[in-house]
């Protein structure tokens, strides 16, 4: 009794072919760049590579989050199938996705009384949320219910460790995540900054070092220290068109950490409109998220 629909929200960022292989249901999502309103995925969509030029020759794209009538009209067609579904949601810190998912479950359960829909506030993003996608996918290939996989999901939630640098500040800036005061950081002499997701799912600045490659090389200083102790069968990568500087870091956890299993995937647009071009983030199970007072 364990085939239950897997779904996420395209903030996921996990590659289509692994989404694909592993009937993962991602519920797409909208940006506008000028007046053109795209879609993450589809015959409306950028390619990664377009998506971030635009940004470097000054586009200011927009987001848009998922609403209740988008999250219902997902979970229905698997309903009307007679398919329970275990919804894994963008962090509620950053988006109001996860609210919409909520609502629409408690309309599902109303009209579908026999069926069960399950949204989970992964308090993730990008591939934070893909690598707690990659983990549901694994408990269900092990035989458990959805019940089951929920739980477990909850009991490794705060091992889910975040950290990423980006090139400039100021796009998240932009976007509300970071302080006028953090962005500045960013843009000062050489300096970047080193940033993670907390314990409730915000975006937080936790260090700064000098130069693009002491950046990239701190990720994975904080992933040796978080993971001792603690087993990881795989890690992920994600970048915003950097991919050279992705696969630096991947080469640099296998040397560091001895995690040979990875997946390196682009940073999407909706996502990429808050980070920018030129970001790198690694995700991977760690002791807990939360940061030593230092």
């Amino acid at each position: 009794m364990n085939d239950f629909i897997i779904s996420t929200d395209a903030t996921c960022d996990l590659p289509r072919d692994f989404a694909e292989q592993n009937r993962i249901q991602v519920i797409p999502m909208k940006y506008t760049l000028g007046d053109t309103e795209y879609s993450s995925e589809g015959e409306n969509s950028l390619s990664s590579k377009e998506f971030y030029d635009r940004m470097r020759n000054g586009a200011m794209p927009k987001t848009v989050q998922i609403t209740q009538e988008e999250a219902y009209a997902h979970f229905e067609r698997f309903l009307k199938e007679g398919r329970d579904v275990l919804h894994i949601a963008f962090s509620s810190a950053l988006s109001g996705s996860c609210d919409s998912a909520l609502l629409a479950a408690k309309r599902a359960k109303e009209q579908f009384p026999e069926r069960k829909v399950v949204v989970i506030d992964s308090l993730c993003a990008s591939l934070g949320e893909g690598l707690y996608v990659y983990y549901a996918v694994q408990y269900q290939k092990s035989g458990m219910t959805l019940e089951e996989t929920a739980q477990k999901l909850e009991k490794i939630k705060q091992q889910l460790c975040h950290y990423f640098t980006v090139d400039d500040l100021h796009h998240l800036h932009r976007g509300g995540r970071v302080s006028k005061t953090a962005a500045i950081v960013g843009s000062v002499l050489g300096i970047k900054p080193v940033l993670h997701v907390d314990e409730a799912g915000r975006l937080i600045p936790i260090g700064k070092v000098r130069g693009r490659k002491q950046s990239l090389n701190q990720l994975v200083a904080r992933m040796k220290e978080k993971t001792a102790g603690v087993k990881n069968e795989i890690f992920f990568v994600s970048h915003g068109d950097c991919l050279e500087d992705a696969e630096y870091v991947a080469d640099l956890v296998k040397k560091e950490c001895g995690v040979k299993k990875y997946i390196i995937g682009d940073i999407g647009p909706v996502i990429g409109t808050h980070s920018g071009p030129g970001t790198v983030a690694l995700f991977f199970l760690g002791e807990s998220r939360t940061e030593k007072q230092k």
